[in-house]
């Protein structure tokens, strides 16, 4: 039998693991206290998302994330320490529970890689309180996950959290780690079944298009009399299948369909996930640098190189467009300079998706030390991109208007490391699966000159685009 060089490492690092641990133990037995080991070792080459396929368990949280253009894909499976809690301070608390839990962690095995060491997934929803008492993700979740697969540049890391204390069984701790590579070297690429297609699906509008081409008329009169420059109104549309949705599949899809978009899941621990492919990143930081977006305007693509060349065109040049784009721009430029961080705009341009095109413009800054991400998180979200302007009104307007609750749609998601390295999307072109039942979300912005008509099939081709890869 061949052993994989990734094992054979194991085995020779199995021994300073060991010694490693069991100085750790006696630490904790003579402080009386607990502390949180962080293991990081290369592994065979595989794909995250089959070992989420594969390991995941119905009962406990996991997350998903994926950006196909940077090589990137990372899957968080279980939680050795999680908080989950409601209200206005959610960002400030999720920031603490980070900051608290980085103390008592120690690391182990590769530190100077990507992805490697402790890393925090988040997730909040879009108001940090829900009307609807039963919808099944509270406003702010953080979890360290008990295992972390992820994989950039070809090079695949496996990360074990574990706590370790007084009684805990080391040789246990070591055989558990030796028996997950184990089970991932055993997992088989999978070919997704393709005779599963819920073929049979019924689909059902949740709000109807009178009533929402009404929601864009009443939004415009108040555009028109100044009260608001912009609001984002979403529609959802609830689907049921003849069969589970399957998560990998959906997944899959999703990635194949949308290869330069974020592909998230997200998952409660009680059988719910929150999935999607978001063409919009929030913030992502690496060694202090921070890159946002301003995503706003959109064009649907042609059906011929000549018709998608005209959208794109006519795209650029409107000044309905381009009014929305601004917004976001102004927004997002003020708000970080109120931190502290002195933003750099980029020259504009399109962001081309496989069905819609988007008015992009990147932002570029340096973080200062003391500022932590999700003080950025809590000071961008949400941007006029997903809300509207005056944002606070905008608010307002949107819990008016809309008669579902919003939850993680358009909300931010994503992870933060010890290093203050993050990247957090906005959780758009998105849905909530609950076995047989999905429920897709997707939004229009809309400023002084929108067209009812337009918006709303705006939105019914960002669904469209969604169920075609759920069904």
């Amino acid at each position: 039998m061949t052993v994989s060089p990734c094992r054979s490492h194991f085995f020779i690092a199995h021994k300073e693991l060991y010694q490693f641990l069991l100085a750790v133990q006696e630490n904790c037995l003579k402080n009386d206290c607990r502390q949180i080991v962080s293991v990081s070792l290369e592994i065979d080459l595989i794909d995250p998302l089959i070992v989420l396929d594969k390991l995941a368990q119905a009962n406990a949280i996991n997350f998903y994330f994926e950006n196909r253009g940077k090589g990137e894909a990372i899957a968080a499976i279980d939680a050795v320490t999680k908080i989950q809690f409601n209200g206005k301070e959610r960002f400030a608390q999720a920031e603490y529970f980070i900051k608290s839990n980085l103390k008592n962690i120690i690391n182990f095995g590769i530190t100077n890689e990507a992805f490697t060491g402790a890393h925090f997934f988040c997730y909040f929803s879009f108001f940090d309180q829900h009307n609807q008492a039963d919808y099944p993700f509270p406003s702010a979740t953080v979890f360290l996950p008990r295992w972390q697969i992820s994989l950039k540049d070809e090079k695949c890391i496996l990360v074990m959290n574990t706590v370790i204390h007084a009684n805990v069984n080391i040789q246990k701790v070591i055989e558990n780690l030796s028996n997950k590579i184990d089970e991932i070297n055993s997992v088989k690429p999978d070919s997704p079944n393709l005779d599963y297609f819920p073929a049979i699906f019924t689909k059902k509008s949740v709000v109807n298009p009178g009533q929402f081409k009404q929601s864009v008329i009443s939004a415009l009169e108040k555009i028109n009399s100044s009260h608001l420059r912009k609001i984002v109104l979403a529609d959802v549309l609830d689907v049921n299948s003849h069969q589970n949705f399957n998560l990998f599949n959906s997944l899959n899809n999703l990635r194949r369909i949308h290869p330069n978009c974020y592909i998230f899941s997200t998952s409660n621990g009680r059988g719910q996930n929150f999935i999607g492919a978001s063409p919009e990143r929030l913030i992502s930081i690496h060694n202090q640098q921070l890159i946002t977006d301003a995503l706003a305007g959109s064009a649907p693509r042609g059906k011929t190189p000549a018709e998608d060349a005209a959208n794109a065109n006519r795209l650029l040049n409107s000044e309905k467009e381009r009014h929305e784009h601004l917004l976001v721009m102004d927004f997002i430029t003020q708000r970080l300079t109120q931190l502290g961080i002195l933003p750099q705009v980029l020259a504009p341009r399109l962001r081309q998706l496989s069905n819609i095109q988007h008015l992009w413009t990147p932002i570029q800054a340096i973080v200062p030390a003391n500022v932590h991400p999700l003080q950025i998180v809590a000071q961008l979200h949400p941007t006029p991109a997903v809300a509207g302007a005056a944002r606070d009104v905008a608010c307002e307007e949107i819990r008016r208007y809309e008669n579902f609750e919003r939850g993680l749609y358009a909300a931010p998601l994503g992870w933060v490391d010890s290093q203050g390295n993050c990247e957090f999307i906005v959780g758009i072109r998105s849905a909530l699966i609950d076995g047989d039942r999905a429920r897709l979300y997707a939004g229009a912005g809309i400023v002084a000159g929108s067209d009812p008509e337009k918006e709303f099939a705006e939105i019914q081709l960002k669904l469209q685009a969604l169920l075609k890869a759920l069904v």
